[in-house]
C-alpha cells in the first residue's frame, strides 16, 4: 500500500516522518517534478544532485524512509525545508505507488534499482501511464538495455506522432553505473591521477600537472587550480563551491597569469597517437595451437618416434631396393604389428622388422599420454589459472562484481596485466575472468597469504571494489604494509569515513597515492543530467569534487544562444570546450559512445576543439560543455538567477570579438 510522507502540520501523533516544509503533497500541484525510485545510495545521492544542484521538485518512492539502505538519509532530504522533497512508501514501485508519486504529471522518472528485471517491470508500467515521460533506467545488462530503450522510444514514437526524433531519442536513456564510474576507477590505478572520458570517438583525459608544464602536451584547457596544500580535497563531493581550500573549478584564464611554476593544475588532453605503422604479414599458412595440448616432453617424444620410423624406412628401402613408398607402407605395417613375420625374408629384413615392433611398443603409452594431456588441457580452460610466478608490474583487482567486471573489461582492453580475487565463484566476473583466462584467485582477501599470492609485493596497484568498504579498507592497509608504494584505489561508500581514511593514509604513506572513490558519487551526476534530458557525456572527478561533461544544444538557451564562445564562458560554473559541426540530421544521437570503430586518436571529426573566443553561437548548434554541478543546473535552465541577460554579464568577454561567427576551431 502507497503512503505519502504527511505534511508537518496538522502534527501527527506517534512516530512521524519528518516534515516537508508545508509542501503540497496533491500530484496536482507537482507538474512537470521528478521522481526517483529506490533507497540505494545512488537514489540518495540523485536526489540530493536534483533537489540542491538543479533546484527540482523531487518525489521519492521507496520502501520505508525508517529502515532500508538508505531510508534514514532520505528521511533527511524530506524534512530538510530548503530542499523541496516528498517521498512515498510501497514496498513496490506499482501503479498505485507511481500515480501516488504523480507520474501522469512528472516530467522524468529515475529507476536505480539494482535489479534490472524490477527496473524494466517498473519502466513499462510508467511509459503506459505517462507516454510522454523521460525515463532514466539503471541497468547493467547493457544489450538487454539497448533493446529496452529503442522499445521504449518506438513507443513514444507511436502514442506521440510527429514528436521530433530528438525529443525521441532523450525520452529514454539507459545508464549503468558501473559504466560511468569504471574509466575513473581504472585511470586512477593506471596512471594515478588522470581521469578520463569519450567525446566524439575521442578519448580524453585530465592530468595533473604543473602551471609551468601545463602546456607540454598542448591542453584543449585547465580545468581546475589545485590548493596550495597537499590536500587533493578528498572530501565529500558536495563541498560548498564557495570553499576556497579546495580547489577552483574552470578558473578564467587570467587566474593563471603570474601563479609559480610548481602550482599545480588539471588540463584536460586528448589522448593521441601517431597513425600505426604497417605491422607484419600475417602468415599464410594458419598456425596450429600444438603447444596448448601437448606438452614439451610429449611432443619431444613423438618427435623422437616419428624420426625412429623414418630411419626405419630409409633402411628398408636401402635393404629391399624397393620403392620409397612401399618402403614407408611395410616399416609402418612393422610398426603396428600387423605384418606377416619375414620367415623367407632376408636377415636385414627380419632384423628390421624386429626393430619396427620394437619401436611400436612405445607408440601405445604415448598415445595415451596425448589423449591424457588433452583431456587435461580441456579441463584446464574450464577452470581459472593462477598467478604465474614472478608476474610483476601488474594491477591486483580486488572484487569481481558489476563494477569489478567493468573495470576489468577496461583492464584488459589497455593490455594491462591483471590478478583477479575473488570470495563468490559465482560472481558476475568470474564468467569474465574464465572467458579472458585472467589469474582469478577465489579466495577471502582477508585471510592469511591471499594477497601474496597475488603478487602484491611485485603489483603496480590494488583496486579494492568489493562491496563491503571494511574488506576494501582491510586489504588496503595490509597491502601497505607489504608493498608501501603501491598505489591504491578503494571503494567506500561514505564520504566522511573515505576523507577520514585518505588523510590517514597520506599522512602515513606520503610517498604513495591513495584515491577512494564512491561510485554512487560518480554516476549520479550522469543520472541526474539524463533527467534534466540533456546527454551527459562523463564526470570526471578532482579530489572528490566532480566536474560534469555534457552536449547541450544552444538553441532557446537564453545564456548560450546569440552570444560568443567567451561571453557565455563562466568561470568557476562552466566552460564551452567544442562544437558540433555535423549537420542537425547527421549528429550522433550519442557522443559519449565508443565503439571499436569509432575511436579516433586524433582531433579530427565532427567536434571542433579550441573554439575561438569571438565564435557566435547559434540557433541549431550544439556544443560540449564542462561544468560544475551548479553551473550545469543554472545552464540546463537556460535562465541567469543573477538576472544578467546582457553579453557579457557574467564578467567574461571574448576575445576583442575577432573572429564572430567564423568556424569554430581557432588558428
Amino acid at each position: 500500500m502507497a503512503t505519502s510522507s504527511p505534511p508537518p502540520t496538522p502534527p501527527v501523533p506517534g512516530p512521524a516522518v519528518p516534515p516537508q516544509g508545508g509542501r503540497r503533497s496533491e500530484p496536482a500541484g507537482l507538474a512537470g517534478h521528478m521522481v526517483v525510485c529506490g533507497d540505494n545510495s545512488l537514489s540518495q545521492r540523485l536526489v540530493r544532485e536534483l533537489a540542491s544542484v538543479y533546484g527540482q521538485k523531487v518525489t521519492v518512492v521507496l520502501p520505508s524512509l525508517r529502515g532500508g539502505d538508505q531510508g534514514p538519509q532520505i528521511a533527511a532530504l524530506v524534512g530538510d525545508r530548503c530542499l523541496d522533497v516528498r517521498a512515498v512508501e510501497a514496498q513496490a514501485p506499482d501503479d498505485e505507488a507511481l500515480r501516488e508519486a504523480g507520474i501522469e504529471h512528472a516530467a522524468a522518472l529515475a529507476l536505480t534499482s539494482g535489479d534490472d528485471q524490477l527496473n524494466i517491470h517498473t519502466a513499462l508500467r510508467a511509459r503506459r501511464i505517462n507516454p510522454e515521460l523521460r525515463l532514466v533506467i539503471r541497468m547493467f545488462n547493457r544489450t538487454l538495455g539497448s533493446y529496452l530503450e529503442d522499445l521504449l522510444d518506438r513507443t513514444i514514437a507511436a502514442r506521440v506522432p510527429g514528436l521530433d526524433q530528438r525529443a525521441v531519442d532523450a525520452s529514454t536513456t539507459v545508464l549503468s553505473d558501473a559504466d560511468t564510474a569504471a574509466p575513473s576507477m581504472v585511470a586512477a590505478a593506471v596512471v594515478g591521477t588522470s581521469k578520463v572520458i569519450h567525446a566524439g570517438g575521442l578519448l580524453l583525459r585530465a592530468k595533473e600537472r604543473t602551471v609551468g608544464t601545463a602546456d607540454r602536451r598542448d591542453p584543449l584547457c585547465t580545468l581546475a587550480l589545485l590548493p596550495d596544500s597537499p590536500d587533493s580535497d578528498e572530501g565529500d563531493v558536495y563541498t560548498d563551491p564557495e570553499d576556497h581550500d579546495g580547489p577552483v573549478l574552470l578558473p578564467d584564464p587570467r587566474e593563471l597569469e603570474g601563479l609559480p611554476d610548481e602550482r599545480g593544475t588539471v588540463v584536460l588532453e586528448a589522448i593521441t597517437r601517431r597513425p600505426d605503422r604497417a605491422g607484419a604479414p600475417a602468415p599464410r599458412v594458419p598456425r596450429l595451437p600444438v603447444g596448448s595440448f601437448f606438452s614439451r616432453k610429449l611432443r619431444a617424444a613423438l618427435l623422437g618416434l616419428t624420426a625412429v620410423v623414418v630411419l626405419l624406412a630409409a633402411a628398408n628401402w636401402y635393404v629391399t631396393r624397393e620403392t620409397p613408398l612401399h618402403a614407408a607402407y611395410v616399416t609402418l605395417l612393422n610398426v603396428m604389428s600387423i605384418n606377416e613375420p619375414e620367415l623367407e625374408g632376408s636377415t636385414g629384413e627380419q632384423v628390421l622388422q624386429l626393430l619396427g615392433g620394437l619401436a611400436g611398443t612405445a607408440l601405445l603409452p604415448l598415445m595415451v599420454a596425448v589423449v591424457l594431456e588433452s583431456y587435461g588441457t580441456f579441463r584446464r580452460a574450464a577452470t581459472l589459472p593462477p598467478p604465474p610466478h614472478g608476474i610483476e608490474k601488474h594491477v591486483v583487482l580486488l572484487g569481481l562484481g558489476k563494477v569489478g567486471t567493468r573495470v576489468l573489461d577496461q583492464l584488459l582492453e589497455l593490455g594491462i596485466p591483471v590478478v583477479c580475487i575473488e570470495r563468490d565463484d559465482e560472481a558476475r566476473g568470474i564468467a569474465t575472468a574464465r572467458a579472458r583466462r585472467v589469474p582469478t584467485l577465489v579466495a577471502d582477501v582477508t585471510e592469511g597469504g591471499v594477497l601474496e599470492e597475488a603478487g602484491i609485493a611485485r603489483s603496480r596497484a590494488l583496486l579494492a571494489l568489493t562491496s563491503d568498504s571494511g574488506t576494501n579498507l582491510e586489504a588496503t592497509l595490509y597491502a601497505r604494509q607489504v608493498n608501501p608504494g603501491l598505489r591504491v584505489v578503494m571503494r567506500l561508500f561514505d564520504d566522511e569515513f573515505a576523507a577520514t581514511v585518505y588523510r590517514t593514509l597520506r599522512d602515513t604513506y606520503p610517498g604513495a597515492q591513495t584515491r577512494s572513490r564512491s561510485v554512487s558519487a560518480l554516476a549520479a551526476p550522469a543520472f541526474a543530467g539524463a533527467m534534466m534530458g540533456r546527454q551527459v557525456l562523463g564526470a570526471i572527478p578532482v579530489g572528490r569534487r566532480v566536474l560534469v561533461f555534457a552536449a547541450v544544444s544552444v538553441t532557446g538557451n537564453r545564456l548560450l544562444e546569440g552570444r560568443t564562445v567567451g561571453e557565455a564562458s563562466r568561470p568557476g560554473s562552466w566552460r564551452i570546450l567544442a562544437l558540433d559541426t555535423a549537420p542537425p540530421d547527421r549528429r550522433r544521437a550519442d557522443l559519449g559512445s565508443l565503439t571499436s570503430g569509432a575511436r579516433t586518436y586524433t582531433l579530427t571529426g565532427d567536434l571542433a576543439w579550441r573554439l575561438h573566443d569571438g565564435y557566435l553561437m547559434t540557433p541549431g548548434d550544439r556544443v560540449v560543455v564542462a561544468a560544475t554541478r551548479e553551473g550545469l543546473g543554472v545552464l540546463l535552465s537556460g535562465e541567469d538567477p543573477r538576472g544578467a541577460d546582457g553579453a557579457g554579464a557574467d564578467g567574461v568577454h571574448g576575445a576583442g570579438g575577432a573572429g564572430a561567427g567564423s568556424p569554430a576551431p581557432a588558428p
